[in-house]
């Protein structure tokens, strides 16, 4: 039986992971503890799915995926309980076993179930499902290796997003949507808001029984993959992942409303109101709270209403929206961006890659994906002064 406090958030200070495998492991227990104890949600016998996040191989200390130390330290805790362990992502790209072992060889994961006994997953089967809680997907595709266990734990990362301004508990539940079938989502549902719906509900499919937050260190700037690691040095544990992301958006220091996960969670009556309605346990969230961590401003512009000449159109969405820019003497030609565009909005020219702005829905997975940091986003000036808060 879960805590009845659903909405109680622990939030622990944790400075590093550099040679402090067992303070990580006492934070994340100290964290369980003051939720109730790892018996409010496992039980021995059990098969338990970490998800961590793994959107792409890049080495630990760039913050872009989740730490082996974090990872290792929950399930070394979990197999304490008696509870079985598989470690567990969708990457994104092709979601097949070569590329799933060279992905948790870079990430780490493969060290870290090694020196905790957990397994890796291997099973890249999915399946449709029913998702009677959702909203928008009353249906949806995701791996079978949830169907395979008994709950899933969510390891997420503390970073900034292109589209999302933040990836949180909820949006990491993205991953058990398989491979680049994460493009139809995407393409589906262009608008942040709509993808935030989309996510909430695919996060509520997947129903995690507990959540993390690692943001020991956090990436900020051009977020997920090629922003900058910031030290933050705080655990954040709940059973609910939409407390938890409203905890988070106040830790760096941005507006409930600007993230369109937390905003879409407040309107469907999923997370409080108010975060003096959230029950905090551990270190003061005051204590954590940065007022220069840089996110990206997520909300797109549309300044013309009536109908105007399309020529009239190209210009302002030439000058308003922000877009995706290609540094072609940093790109090695991987054709990855090309292949994972969800509108089909990049094309190739001599190995090189440019975009067709009438087709970009502004997902920014080029830049997601981007094994080089090759792609940066443009925000026009009068794109900032129109969303200047």
């Amino acid at each position: 039986m879960q805590n009845d406090n659903k909405n109680l958030v622990s939030l622990l200070s944790c400075k590093s992971y550099e040679y402090k495998y067992d303070a990580v492991r006492s934070v994340i227990n100290r964290s369980v503890e003051n939720l109730g104890g790892w018996s409010l949600f496992v039980s021995p016998g059990e098969k338990v799915l970490l998800k961590v996040n793994l959107v792409m191989k890049k080495a630990p200390e760039l913050a872009a995926t989740s730490h082996p130390v974090f990872v290792q330290a929950v399930s070394d805790l979990l197999m304490e309980q008696g509870v079985q362990v598989i470690i567990g992502d969708s990457p994104g790209g092709l979601f097949t076993e070569n590329r799933l072992k060279a992905i948790y060889q870079v990430c780490g994961m493969k060290e870290a179930a090694e020196k905790s006994g957990a397994k890796l997953n291997y099973n890249v089967g999915y399946s449709e499902v029913k998702n009677p809680n959702g909203r928008l997907l009353k249906r949806l595709t995701n791996i079978n290796v949830l169907r395979e266990v008994d709950k899933v734990i969510n390891l997420s990362k503390l970073k900034t997003h292109g589209m999302m301004r933040m990836t949180g508990a909820v949006k990491n539940m993205f991953g058990t949507i398989p491979g680049t079938l994460k493009a139809e989502y995407h393409l589906n549902r262009s608008e942040p808001e709509d993808f935030a719906d989309a996510l909430i509900d695919i996060y509520l499919c997947a129903n995690p029984v507990l959540s993390f937050i690692d943001g020991i260190v956090a990436m900020e700037g051009d977020g997920p993959t090629s922003g900058t690691p910031r030290n933050v040095g705080v655990v954040i544990a709940s059973q609910d992942a939409f407390a938890m992301d409203f905890a988070a958006s106040a830790i760096i220091g941005a507006a409930p409303q600007s993230i369109p996960t937390v905003k879409r969670s407040i309107d469907r009556g999923l997370c409080e109101t108010d975060i003096s309605n959230i029950s905090f346990v551990g270190d003061s969230l005051q204590s954590f709270i940065l007022d220069d961590f840089k996110a990206p401003v997520v909300k797109l512009i549309n300044p013309l209403s009536g109908d105007y000449p399309h020529f009239i159109r190209k210009l302002v969405d030439s000058t308003c929206q922000p877009r995706p820019i290609f540094l072609h003497q940093k790109c090695i030609g991987c054709e990855d961006c090309y292949k994972n565009c969800p509108p089909s909005a990049i094309y190739m020219k001599e190995r090189r890659p440019y975009v067709d702005l009438e087709k970009c829905i502004r997902c920014f997975c080029c830049q997601e994906l981007c094994p080089k940091k090759a792609v940066e986003i443009k925000r026009p000036l009068l794109f900032r002064f129109l969303t200047k808060s």
